[in-house]
């Protein structure tokens, strides 16, 4: 059996989750695939948790030391040999149709002018309650050129293409647009959203493909508290990027957003923390 995609699951310490999050991918309706685990020289149950899988589609990497988040994420980039790629958080998970409708959307893609597909995802609670459901406003099933989306997320102070496992990029893209950069860490997977999207237009599902897990020990939610600087950064990078055409306005706009998303989403953070103890 051919492996037509590369899931790779980074993790450091993940594994209260990452089991669940294994599970989500097995679980596809979509059988084409590898799943390659980058354990960071966790210090926790990990490789032990590794050992009671016996799926061949499953490969195993351990690294000597610890590379840290953008490390480990780039390592993923290395290991992968798939035609597409998608990159899971250790304690997020996919829909069980997830792989199925995005690689439909990319093979019904011959001239490979898509360059992402993505869906809407669920935010979850460390026991897996949905708390909500994220995606484009109003947006239905389609193409959405590249400099559309672009502006839409600038404009929104926000990350609206959603979380690294919510999308899935062809190989042959990741290697023109290379690594991931964590200069501006709250930003990282947008970062890399917005390089794809360099290269081709997005397709929205509109159906939930993953969900996005919001836990005290999260990364996401570690840095989260340093969005609105670095959003001004982030977009100060593509407004000088002419590929974009990202306005003076546009910026304006999207720094008052992502002001006023950080204050919102440390209260809704510290609601769900608060009615969990």
């Amino acid at each position: 059996m051919n492996a037509k995609v590369s899931v790779c699951i980074p993790t450091y310490r993940g594994a209260a989750f990452l089991g669940k999050t294994i599970e989500s991918v097995l679980n596809q309706t979509y059988p084409y695939f590898e799943l390659c685990i980058l354990d960071d020289h966790s210090p926790d149950d990990t490789p032990k948790l590794l050992a009671r899988y016996g799926d061949p589609r499953i490969k195993y990497i351990r690294n000597t030391h610890n590379l840290g988040p953008e490390g480990n994420w780039n390592r993923c980039l290395e290991v992968a040999h798939g035609k597409y790629f998608k990159l899971l958080p250790h304690d997020d998970l996919l829909a069980p149709d997830c792989l199925e409708k995005q690689v439909a959307v990319l093979e019904n893609d011959p001239a490979g002018q898509i360059a992402l597909v993505f869906g809407s995802r669920n935010i979850i609670d460390t026991e897996g309650r949905v708390l909500m459901r994220r995606g484009l406003a109003r947006q239905a099933t389609g193409r959405i050129e590249s400099g559309a989306l672009v502006k839409r997320c600038i404009r929104a102070g926000s990350n609206l293409i959603g979380e690294p496992g919510n999308g899935l990029v062809r190989h042959e893209i990741i290697k023109k647009v290379g690594t991931y950069d964590a200069s501006h860490p709250y930003l990282v997977d947008l970062d890399y959203w917005f390089r794809v999207l360099a290269h081709g237009d997005a397709y929205y599902t509109a159906t939930q493909t993953s969900a996005f897990r919001v836990s005290p020990g999260s990364w996401s939610v570690a840095i989260g508290g340093k969005q609105h600087r670095d959003f001004k950064g982030f977009v100060d990078k593509f407004k000088a990027d002419t590929r974009f055409c990202i306005s003076g306005a546009d910026r304006t706009i999207g720094l008052a957003k992502a002001h006023l998303n950080t204050i919102v989403r440390a209260a809704v953070y510290h609601a769900i923390f608060a009615k969990n103890q």
